[in-house]
């Protein structure tokens, strides 16, 4: 099969590399997949950096998110057992892991369902119980992880501000459905958010982004609202001045999505019922902007890790990535 590895850490597009290898065989309780679909997400970038929260032994392939068919033909979404990641033709993943792919979605959508939605999921309702009626700011809106809460945060019945780096982008971030969008790159994020909120800020801040985009967060939070705080795309993690939310009454709330596969992965099923079920009403729906062909993965999760996409970019068979 082909299958990109990983040698040594660096930028995807220097360390991956394409290679012909025999299919990785299953251990106990894991199970073997063909991959129908693998959607590029910037941990896939961190795992080649070497950055990530899980540091998978070298060689290894990158790839945390896939739509898989089972020898019986069953097609199913699964989070791969590294090292044997989904920028493969075939991978790995826990047999007591695996979701239906829902009948909704084709195989690049049903993909891109499972991690960013089931995080935004998480994010939004388990962490910060978002209400209807609330102001959900989401910072990098058009991006893979910032379409999905843009898009549950609608579905909640939330009035949603998109922030966004370019008219591109603001563009995409309109489409999704965003009630406001404000570009960072020609506004003052914290000066358009008030104004939007008569001064009052957002109840609820969702940032995969850290930095600047955090800073910002601490000056438009409304009382008693909430920060979720998802990753740190932007490079820097900040560090959060506590007495500041001692003095201004907001919560900062971490999401380690992962943690609940080992913690509570019944709550995982119940997350992946209820998008299963928006997405048969057309609620949600994964933006997937590209579909590329396998040998195109490297430019692909490179071009991810430098904020250069919007919505997912996945990784189909070259037959389905010319259509």
């Amino acid at each position: 099969m082909q299958v990109w590895q990983v040698h040594e850490n660096g930028e995807p597009g220097e360390v991956m590399r394409l290679v012909d290898a025999a299919p990785p065989v299953p251990g106990e309780g894991q199970v073997l997949l063909r991959v129908r679909a693998a959607n590029i997400n910037f941990p896939d970038a961190l795992l080649c950096r070497g950055q990530y929260q899980v540091r998978p032994p070298l060689p290894f392939t990158p790839g945390v998110e896939i739509c898989g068919e089972t020898e019986d033909g069953r097609r199913v979404l699964a989070t791969p057992v590294l090292p044997h990641g989904g920028l493969a033709e075939y991978a790995l993943a826990d047999a007591r892991a695996l979701l239906p792919a829902p009948e909704t979605l084709d195989d690049a959508e049903a993909a891109a369902l499972h991690v960013g939605y089931q995080t935004g999921w998480f994010g939004l309702h388990r962490r910060a119980r978002l209400e209807a009626g609330e102001t959900l700011l989401v910072h990098a809106a058009a991006g893979g992880v910032g379409s999905a809460a843009v898009q549950l945060g609608k579905a909640a019945g939330a009035t949603v501000i998109g922030v966004v780096g370019g008219p591109d982008k603001a563009a995409v971030a309109r489409e999704l459905g965003c009630d406001l969008v404000v570009d960072r790159r020609g506004e003052d994020v914290v000066a358009a958010v008030k104004e939007a909120t008569g001064g009052r800020g957002a109840d609820v801040i969702y940032d995969p982004v850290g930095g600047e985009a955090y800073t910002q967060s601490t000056k438009v939070v409304a009382f008693e609202g909430r920060i979720v705080v998802v990753g740190f795309a932007g490079g820097t993690i900040p560090t959060p001045a506590l007495n500041h939310a001692l003095v201004k009454n907001y919560g900062i709330l971490g999401l380690h999505w992962g943690l609940y596969n080992t913690k509570n992965p019944e709550l995982v099923r119940h997350c992946h019922e209820q998008l299963t079920e928006l997405a048969a009403r057309g609620a949600i729906r994964p933006l997937v902007s590209e579909r590329v062909p396998l040998d195109a993965a490297a430019d692909a999760v490179q071009r991810v890790a430098d904020g250069r996409t919007t919505g997912r970019v996945t990784v189909v068979p070259a037959k389905e990535a010319a259509a």
